[in-house]
């Protein structure tokens, strides 16, 4: 009798750990076959791409590699991008690869699949806002964050030679006063102060002029209140030009239009607004939200069939009081917790549990000048404030956690230790 397969397309921070724990608890044992479709080679924990965005992070140190561990935890794993569905046969359709000559790597595929788990993650949305599309850069996955790392060089560069013409400055305009675009801000101050003191460019950290724009009426407004106006004072204090309640009705490549009818020019701009699914998933034959979430069950399950889940960013999951699961990376880590426990109760014919998010808090660091969250929400209707070098000891142990699930502790404490090396021999910052 052959093993049920279990394909998870999509190898973010909740797929991987879900493909890791399947694989090493039922693909190893041989009760199940554990496929991982991704469209990219590697995997790299989002929460941190504004790191790799500005150099203090470099991908091919940090990255891994799905077909190097996938031979460690258990899975197999095969590259790919979905493109369409076939509920009736159990098959998903894979697009074809081709290189950078335009030729054929891989034709199109058909995979079969007894239970199909989607973990596609999220994009920015740009509301259809006219230019943004072909002037922003966007911070949705390593190659787009690598794209404005080198083009943010360049633009240093640039500015240095108009410094020496008279021309004083750079500014960068950040739409999106979420986590991303906050702690990319703090980000890029850091960045500009290495660059100089490295002598890469001539533009201090004092002649960069960042406006950070919000259409809500305070930055991080997701978040606690408390912690948005704590965010606020200390990116102000740094210099950051904040700009709430605040429209983007068209960019072009100079910068953009406001709603009131002002204008805000900039060397450089990035789109960080907004969270929507990728467009694929309103194309599969399943119900979606407007932004392209899947509409799922509280068992992950999609409500059109109960042998397809979803979960992370892409999944539209309610809770009680008719709240849903926010777009965070430690929801899409609860819920491979809960699915991997959900898929082995399907298998055995057994009833399946509803998931549950717990807020355990919310950390923002902003590069070494400062960091600070709450922590334990759940415990408590305001949680415990963290500030300083308490704040940014937990919000670096989120990143170890999450290795800590793909890796296990031991090669997790070596990583670190390679981590620590690393910020000795190496730049600190990421310069070619």
């Amino acid at each position: 009798m052959a093993i049920p397969r279990i394909v998870v397309v999509g190898g973010g921070a909740g797929g991987l750990e879900l493909v890791t724990r399947l694989g090493r608890k039922l693909g190893k044992s041989n009760k199940a076959e554990i496929v991982l479709v991704d469209r990219n080679p590697t995997h790299i924990w989002k929460p941190l791409l504004h790191e790799v965005a500005v150099g203090v992070m470099d991908s091919s140190l940090d990255e891994v590699s799905y077909q190097g561990h996938s031979s460690n935890a258990g899975y197999r794993y095969q590259i790919g991008t979905l493109c369409g569905l076939d509920r009736e046969h159990r098959q998903i359709r894979l697009d074809a690869i081709h290189d950078d000559k335009n030729r054929v790597v891989l034709p199109e595929r058909r995979l079969d699949y007894d239970y199909l788990v989607l973990s596609v993650g999220s994009v920015s949305n740009d509301f259809g806002t006219p230019g943004v599309a072909d002037h922003c850069y966007f911070l949705d996955s390593v190659k787009q964050a690598e794209a404005f790392r080198k083009q943010m060089l360049n633009t240093f560069l640039r500015c240095s030679n108009r410094e020496e013409a008279g021309k004083s400055g750079m500014s960068v305009a950040i739409v999106g006063g979420g986590a991303t675009g906050v702690e990319l801000s703090a980000e890029l101050l850091n960045a500009t102060q290495m660059l100089h003191g490295y002598g890469f460019s001539r533009i201090s950290r004092q002649q960069l002029k960042i406006h950070l724009l919000e259409a809500a009426p305070r930055v991080l407004p997701a978040l606690p209140e408390r912690i948005s106006q704590s965010v606020h004072r200390e990116l102000e204090r740094l210099g950051v030009e904040i700009h709430t309640d605040t429209r983007v009705t068209q960019a072009d490549e100079s910068g953009f239009e406001i709603a009131d009818g002002s204008r805000i020019d900039a060397d450089l701009t990035v789109w960080a607004a907004g969270v929507r699914g990728p467009s694929i998933l309103s194309e599969l034959g399943l119900s979606t939200q407007r932004n392209h979430q899947i509409i799922v069950q509280q068992t992950m399950q999609s409500v059109d069939d109960e042998r397809i889940f979803a979960l992370g960013d892409c999944a539209a999951c309610p809770q009680p009081g008719d709240k849903m699961v926010p777009p965070r990376a430690q929801a899409a880590h609860q819920q491979a917790n809960t699915l991997y426990k959900n898929l082995k109760a399907a298998m055995a014919g057994r009833e399946m549990k509803d998931f549950h998010y717990k807020d355990m808090g919310s950390l923002i660091s902003l590069a070494h000048f400062d960091a600070v969250g709450n922590l334990m929400r759940g415990a408590s209707a305001k949680g415990v404030l963290v500030e300083g070098w308490m704040a940014k000891i937990f919000y670096a142990s989120l990143y170890r956690m999450h290795q800590a699930a793909i890796h296990g502790y031991t090669r997790t404490g070596v990583r670190m230790l390679v981590d620590r090396i690393n910020t000795i021999i190496r730049p600190r910052l990421k310069l070619h």
